[in-house]
């Protein structure tokens, strides 16, 4: 296997400056500042089209955002392409940027989800809140330890593993 066979890309979104919104880009932080060989990091305020670019090149796209409810400290679970006839530059879901970067670029890039639990949502300022922080501090080590092992089959590994332990109805990530 080719090393740009194994290049991973997490992106890490949400709004910092809304509280618990922040745990995807702080997740991104904590990522990068490990320098994990094939891992590439980026954050920002939302998925947009443009990322479909960027997740063509690499064999695998783990998307972390906050989660406003579900699995306590986090979910993480593969997500299918999807094309859509329509989108908001305002939003995109994963799914979406993945079916884009597919039909778009003929990648076939794995991608997962990386929901971390939120709890304060609706005021501003530029801090999580302690039970977010724990939460976020159990997500850091589970996908650190996940990329450390250098392949893409071990994302797929780990979200096959923590499957079960998900309500499929009971999350939802902002």
């Amino acid at each position: 296997m080719s090393a740009t066979e194994q290049k991973i890309l997490v992106i890490g979104y949400g709004n910092p400056g809304r509280l618990d919104d922040g745990l995807g880009p702080a997740l991104a932080e904590a990522i990068a500042s490990r320098s994990i060989p094939g891992v590439s990091v980026d954050a920002n305020y939302q998925l947009t089209v443009e990322d479909a670019a960027d997740i063509s090149e690499h064999a695998a796209v783990v998307f972390a955002d906050a989660a406003v409810s579900g699995p306590e400290p986090f979910f993480f679970e593969e997500v299918e392409a999807k094309s859509e006839l329509g989108f908001s530059s305002h939003h995109m879901e994963p799914a979406a940027v993945l079916g884009l970067a597919r039909d778009m670029f003929g990648a076939s890039t794995r991608g997962f989800a990386l929901g971390i639990r939120g709890y304060e949502f609706d005021e501003f300022g530029e801090r999580l809140s302690a039970p977010a922080r724990a939460n976020l501090d159990e997500a850091i080590s589970f996908l650190s330890g996940t990329l450390e092992r250098g392949a893409v089959s071990a994302l797929a590994e780990a979200a096959e593993t923590t499957k079960d332990r998900m309500d499929p109805v009971d999350r939802r990530v902002t």
